[in-house]
């Protein structure tokens, strides 16, 4: 199984940036594709950014012009770079790997994906 480790999270404030990474290993081969996704408690754990062997990306609709994901040339980090920080943006954000179809449109739901990170915390304040 592919093991993924977060980091990058941190506390910022209102506005304010940051930028997580996310390191796979223990696969042979490559990933088809990576994904960030976020979560608070009381909540349901939503895809905010993905990424696919093509480098086609997709983004949730309230992070759309203020994320960017991205890969390293081996494909095996994955990047999630977060611009104008809201409060709603606070949570835990976990990177997931090894996609069931690959298909863009289930790039953001969270059965597509068969490996999970611990996650790494943001927390925006204002």
């Amino acid at each position: 199984q592919v093991q993924l480790v977060e980091s990058g999270g941190g506390s910022v404030q209102v506005g304010g940036s940051l930028r997580l990474s996310c390191a796979a290993s223990g696969y042979t081969g490559s990933l088809d594709c990576m994904g960030w996704f976020r979560q608070v408690p009381g909540k349901e754990r939503e895809g905010v950014a993905a990424i696919d062997s093509d480098g086609s990306r997709s983004y949730a609709d309230s992070v759309q012009g203020r994320f960017t994901i991205s890969q390293n040339n081996a494909k095996n980090t994955v990047y999630l770079r977060m611009n104008s920080l809201k409060p709603e943006d606070t949570g835990m954000y976990y990177c997931a790997a090894e996609c069931a179809t690959g298909l863009i449109y289930r790039l953001l739901m969270l059965d597509e994906y068969r490996s999970w990170g611990q996650g790494t915390q943001v927390t925006v304040s204002s």
